[in-house]
């Protein structure tokens, strides 16, 4: 009995929580450790930037000094207060989150300066967006500028290059799409990595890479050898190569690739299994790949189409050569020169209606800067909340 009594837990064999609690955290830094390095970064880098000597005060600067004194200084505290692996970890960690900053930093600033050069124009002007160039000379831009901003606005728009943009990216769309979706099939279903496949892959590879003006160039070729094959030799054949069409075959160039791949991928990501279970079932190909294989993967399908269509949309050196430049509205896209947005903001920079009034063309410019990204910021949300809607339903 008493042996028993002695092997039992006294009070002070039984360790205490405050005990338990200590030994737990022992070896961690407080969470509050991280501030106090960014505080001392930030006072370091302010000493460095005060001890630079002939040059002005620079925020950028100092923010890069600032974080490369943070990155340093967490990782000289961490090995001193917990171990080198630990601040290996975070030295790798603070590393990448820096990469990612500096990634934003020239975002943010293309962003920021095209919302404040072109917003006020944009909202305190709107009509630019129904106006075209129609009638607007370096004349009418001297007077707007000399008779401080009248009652009228600012003079001109960009509507027919707004019109110009969709109309050729959608008839780009409706060429790439097609072609771009069966080849991707071909590839993941019936090419089975043979001589035919792998020449695809290679090619569209090299289309990936291309410049954009190289794919104008062909664009342009291409149809000047459709035109004279239809319309015969002469300068009347040549005369017609630039129209709408023409741009929309040079984006259907740079387009097919983005979406060759993106929808390859997502096709090979659908399971053997979904195959296998139609085939058993004997279904056949055609119809598994139809009701199947692109009902599962359609959600990366249309997400990728979606990019490849806000890739294209930018583009200026392709549409300058195979477009041209026109300052009214052009419905036809088989019939005389059309302006996209791209075009008319470089040539409103580069020739500006009247060279002593340069300010209204560039209001102009950026306006049209400011709507052409809100297009694209536009396809990428859409895209997102496409790849989120279609996915499929995971769950019980």
């Amino acid at each position: 009995m008493s042996t028993a009594l002695n092997d039992s837990p006294t009070r002070e064999n039984i360790p205490s929580s405050k005990h338990t609690q200590n030994s737990l955290t022992a070896g961690q830094m407080p969470r509050w450790v991280w501030a106090v390095v960014a505080a001392a970064a930030l006072l370091v880098a302010l000493g460095l930037e005060l001890l630079i000597k002939g040059e002005e005060f620079r925020v950028a600067r100092l923010a890069v000094m600032t974080l490369i004194s943070y990155v340093v200084g967490m990782y000289i505290v961490t090995r001193l207060l917990e171990n080198g692996r630990k601040a290996t970890d975070g030295l790798w960690r603070n590393l990448v989150w820096a990469a990612f900053l500096i990634a934003l930093v020239p975002l943010v600033s293309v962003i920021w300066s095209v919302i404040s050069d072109g917003a006020p124009t944009l909202f305190g002007n709107p009509q630019v967006l129904w106006n075209d160039m129609d009638g607007v000379t370096g004349t009418t831009d001297a007077a707007y500028l000399n008779d401080g901003q009248p009652l009228g606005g600012l003079p001109g728009g960009f509507a027919h290059a707004l019109v110009g943009t969709l109309m050729i990216t959608l008839i780009a769309t409706l060429i790439a799409v097609p072609i771009g979706l069966l080849t991707s099939i071909y590839l993941v279903e019936y090419g089975r990595d043979g001589w035919l496949s792998r020449s695809i892959i290679f090619f569209v590879d090299v289309m990936t890479g291309i410049p954009s003006i190289v794919a104008g160039l062909f664009a342009f070729a291409a149809m000047s050898l459709l035109l004279e094959l239809v319309m015969g030799e002469g300068p009347k054949a040549l005369q017609s190569v630039k129209m709408g069409l023409t741009a929309a075959v040079a984006l259907t160039v740079l387009m097919i690739p983005v979406v060759v791949r993106s929808t390859e991928e997502m096709l090979r990501v659908v399971p053997n299994e979904l195959r296998e279970g139609s085939y058993a079932l004997g279904v056949r190909k055609w119809r598994t790949i139809s009701k199947v294989v692109i009902p599962t993967a359609i959600s990366g399908i249309l997400s990728g189409i979606t990019l490849a269509i806000a890739r294209v949309t930018g583009e200026t050196a392709p549409i300058l050569v195979t477009a041209g430049f026109a300052t009214t509205m052009n419905w036809n896209p088989m019939d005389n020169w059309m302006t996209a947005l791209p075009v008319y903001i470089y040539r409103q920079l580069v020739s500006p209606t009247s060279p002593t009034a340069y300010d209204v063309s560039t209001d102009r410019a950026w306006a049209a800067a400011l709507v052409l990204i809100i297009i694209v910021m536009a396809l990428n949300l859409i895209a997102r909340m496409i790849a989120k809607a279609f996915a499929p339903k995971t769950g019980r």
